[in-house]
């Protein structure tokens, strides 16, 4: 009798198994698609992309000689000012906004990172590191970042991939993933390479920009410093760093980000700026003046929402 009740059951639940399994209505669906809105897909790693603008209260026409340039509203990703957005272009030490964020995504701000021989003698902009010294991510984020280290790219590169590049490839594989389409690196520096293109454009470098700075509030905190004094310690000498980022002194509500030079890619300048709870991020390349262009641009996109900036300290 047992053994007939136990064979019933199983009858009766393979059939209720298989007649909710079969009901479109009723089928089971994975746990995992409810987090992830598609059964077995993954969360997109970025989801702010530029975008077309709605109808906006254009307070001026803005004509600009950069090769490119792009502004868009920080939040909505509403494009308020573009000129060849995704026109590939060599874009010098901005380079190095992607060099932080896979610096950022693979070590904290407190590693330790050890000077190569190689990373030394880097040469162009530096922070004046030494063979052997130790200093940390965060303290190396600051040569990067405020006076655009060379040497600070090279050690963050090889001491994060063994190479720099190898420190490439992860950057070029971030590329892809935050969903960048113009955009290819050959170093973590930014700087010309005979024989090799490095490019990007003002679309991307804006998702770039915009990803790292809310991702990680201490590259906002470096990037908006003005002045940094690094104490000796028994690991490394002092450095004392200023930042070269134009307009961060004298355009009210200018953060950072990042400025680039160099032959073959002109003036280039990546700023993030908020006046009255208006974010705005904006991006020129090729320019030969880059920071009366960004003055341009910013006081363009904040007029836009009925936002006048003075900033007497440029209009001299």
């Amino acid at each position: 009798m047992f053994r007939l009740l136990a064979v019933l059951f199983l009858v009766l639940s393979f059939g209720f198994f298989y007649y909710f399994s079969a009901s479109e209505e009723n089928s089971l669906v994975s746990p995992i698609g409810k987090v992830f809105g598609v059964s077995g897909q993954k969360v997109p790693v970025n989801t702010w992309f530029p975008k077309e603008p709605k109808d906006v209260n254009v307070p001026y026409n803005l004509s600009l000689g950069a090769k490119s340039a792009l502004l868009v509203d920080f939040d909505s990703g509403e494009i308020l000012f573009e000129k060849n957005a995704s026109q590939k272009l060599p874009a010098a030490s901005t380079i190095k906004i992607m060099t932080a964020l896979v610096a950022l995504e693979n070590k904290k701000p407190s590693d330790s990172f050890t000077v190569s021989e190689n990373a030394a003698k880097i040469g162009e902009n530096s922070m004046g590191l030494t063979a052997g010294e130790n200093l940390t991510l965060e303290e190396l984020l600051y040569g990067l970042m405020l006076v655009s280290g060379n040497d600070a790219a090279v050690t963050i590169a090889e001491g994060i991939a063994g190479t720099e590049e190898a420190f490439v490839s992860l950057m070029n594989q971030k590329a892809v993933e935050l969903g960048l389409s113009g955009t290819k690196f050959i170093n973590a520096s930014g700087l010309d390479q005979d024989g090799k293109q490095q490019y990007t454009t003002a679309y991307d470098m804006a998702i770039i920009a915009r990803y790292v700075w809310e991702k990680y509030p201490v590259f906002g905190k470096i990037t908006s410093t003005e002045h940094k004094y690094i104490d000796f310690e028994f690991g490394h000498k002092s450095y004392d760093l200023y930042n070269d980022t134009n307009l961060l002194t004298t355009y009210p509500g200018v953060k950072g980000i990042k400025p680039g030079f160099t032959w073959e890619a002109g003036l280039c300048l990546v700023t993030y700026a908020e006046n009255e709870g208006k974010r705005l991020l904006g991006v020129i390349l090729g320019s030969d003046d880059r920071r009366g262009e960004m003055k341009e641009l910013l006081d363009f996109g904040f007029a836009t929402y009925g936002i006048y900036v003075s900033h007497p300290a440029l209009d001299l």
